[in-house]
């Protein structure tokens, strides 16, 4: 197996290919961190990023629109999920996990119910002879030539999120609340840290995310299942507590969730190159999960005894 994982680095196409898959996982985890260094998580993060690409799909060909009228109110859609989700955290003070699990079931219907009621299948609409699509997919879904390989966009916005989110937590003010309210809200709070709208920042923070990153899979293809996205939040959150980040928040990197979700890009490539069945990297990221988060209890407890 081992042989097989680093074959992707063989050549160029395939490292190519391995940083593609690892940006497609990195983009959402960027956020899925900063949300569990805030101390919570969010399991609607993989259905809402298919419900940003029906939204931007199905808006513009129903009515009839610039792609990037779709666009724009698929990225309103994906900033009120993040802002309802944080809001109903911390007004009811329900844990993350029921609020998102509930928002979660909740889009996972929409998304397929709205889908068959609007297009009378499982599907949006191809939305690929529109006006606006080339220019949206030159943005979200475009590929840069570099050398003698073509590189997906989605790994240079991936490293840019990446070189933002460690500059917003080792340089800025927001930086200090987010591990302040991770680590322990009510002292935060007595210190004056706006508790309540750093949570729901961060929940929006992984609505953008979610929109972006639907945006490239409807303009990479033009058309997106209503039915993609479940259980990939798992994927999210297993990449970034592989990466350090503590599922009880206080403690974490953007940077460590980026080589998380690089691991496990080159191990969806590994297992082709292996020719395993597919299902095995389920078992790999269960796996995996359990091993960061047991390594990242026993480093936690040996520096308490310190």
């Amino acid at each position: 197996m081992f042989f097989a994982v680093a074959e992707p680095f063989r050549n160029a196409a395939s490292l190519s290919t391995v940083l593609y898959a690892s940006s497609t996982i990195g983009i959402m985890t960027v956020a899925v961190s900063l949300l569990m260094i805030g101390g919570e998580f969010d399991l609607s993060a993989g259905v809402a990023v298919t419900t940003s690409a029906l939204t931007a799909g199905m808006f513009s060909f129903q009515f009839t629109t610039n792609v990037w009228v779709g666009v724009l109110v698929a990225l309103a859609v994906s900033l009120t999920v993040g802002f309802v989700n944080g809001y109903v955290l911390v007004r009811t003070k329900l844990p993350s996990f029921l609020v998102t699990l509930a928002t979660f079931l909740m889009l996972q219907g929409l998304n397929l119910a709205i889908t068959k009621l609007v297009t009378g299948g499982v599907a949006s609409n191809s939305i690929a002879d529109m006006d606006g699509f080339d220019s949206a997919r030159a943005v979200f879904a475009s590929e840069i030539p570099v050398g003698d390989v073509s590189v997906k966009v989605t790994v240079f916005w991936w490293l840019l999120f990446v070189a933002i989110a460690t500059w917003v937590l080792l340089r800025t003010r927001v930086g200090n609340w987010i591990f302040a309210v991770g680590g322990q809200a009510d002292s935060a709070r007595a210190v004056g840290v706006p508790v309540n709208r750093t949570k729901i920042g961060l929940f929006m923070t992984v609505g953008f995310t979610a929109w972006f990153l639907g945006m490239h899979n409807l303009l990479a293809f033009d058309t997106v299942q209503s039915g993609q996205g479940v259980t990939n939040e798992l994927i999210y959150i297993a990449a970034a507590v592989v990466g350090g980040c503590l599922l009880t928040g206080g403690y974490g990197s953007a940077i460590g969730g980026a080589i998380g979700a690089f691991i496990f890009g080159m191990t969806t490539q590994g297992i082709v190159y292996a020719n395993w069945d597919p299902d095995w990297l389920k078992f790999f990221i269960g796996a995996t999960l359990l091993a960061a988060t047991l390594l990242n209890m026993w480093v936690r407890n040996r520096a308490a005894r310190r």
